[in-house]
């Protein structure tokens, strides 16, 4: 049973695992990826349903551009159908969006849905939702870096006034607090260049169900677990 008054206020998801649950069951990577975006629009109302506050999608990365140029075509495809359609669930449900990572290469049509989202949401007060795309946590840290070397070089900062605060207002994940849980499915365990700086004291947890498989009993093993652990941000 998952205790109401203990819940992470930020959960962090790296949704893998769409092309191996395809290949499992003899269909192709675009129908993974396809029930894949399902799942997100069912944990979206479920974290909704429980009081989250925040949820954060590892949608794309930086370096998934690497991959075969028609399963990216794809990716983009589903994404601004993503879009098109559960930006009313969004509304209805009183969720907002926003979205963290680097403006090229994303197609300009897609772009602007990604920000016609973001404006539509803007008001509302329930669970936000995150998507990172197009995202590298290296590449944010060394944004942030010029930004505030180009505020020294214009006399806007003092090297000595450089502090974590100021790192953190300098990344895209600005206004939004740090995760208190990360998962990652399909059994990998590593954080793949995901939000380096900001989970820095998440829990971590793992599970080997493919992302098109998570469901609401999978969402909730995970905040069980998050429950059952001390966090000690380095104290004793």
């Amino acid at each position: 049973m998952i205790d109401t008054s203990n819940l992470p206020g930020h959960i962090a998801i790296i949704m893998d695992g769409n092309g191996r649950w395809a290949k499992n069951k003899g269909l192709t990577r675009a129908q993974g990826h396809r029930e894949g975006i399902k799942r997100v629009e069912e944990i979206l109302s479920q974290a909704s349903d429980l009081g989250i506050k925040f949820v954060t999608f590892y949608a794309f990365s930086s370096e998934n551009w690497k991959r075969p140029k028609v399963e990216v075509g794809i990716l983009m495809h589903l994404l601004d159908i993503f879009l098109g359609r559960y930006v009313r669930m969004m509304m209805k449900n009183n969720i907002r969006f926003l979205t963290i990572g680097r403006k090229e290469p994303i197609p300009e049509r897609l772009w602007k849905k990604l920000l016609a989202a973001k404006e539509k949401t803007k008001n509302n007060r329930g669970l936000t939702a995150v998507f990172a795309f197009n995202y590298g946590s290296r590449q944010e840290i060394a944004d942030a870096v010029k930004k505030i070397a180009d505020d020294i070089l214009e006399k806007r900062l003092r090297p000595e006034d450089v502090s974590e605060e100021r790192i953190g207002d300098s990344l895209y994940t600005k206004g939004i607090p740090d995760p208190d849980l990360l998962i990652r499915t399909s059994g990998e365990q590593r954080i793949s260049n995901f939000l380096l700086w900001q989970l820095s004291y998440a829990e971590l947890f793992f599970t080997k169900t493919y992302w098109p498989d998570f469901k609401k009993e999978n969402l909730e093993e995970a905040i069980g677990e998050y429950q059952a652990r001390v966090r000690r941000f380095g104290g004793i």
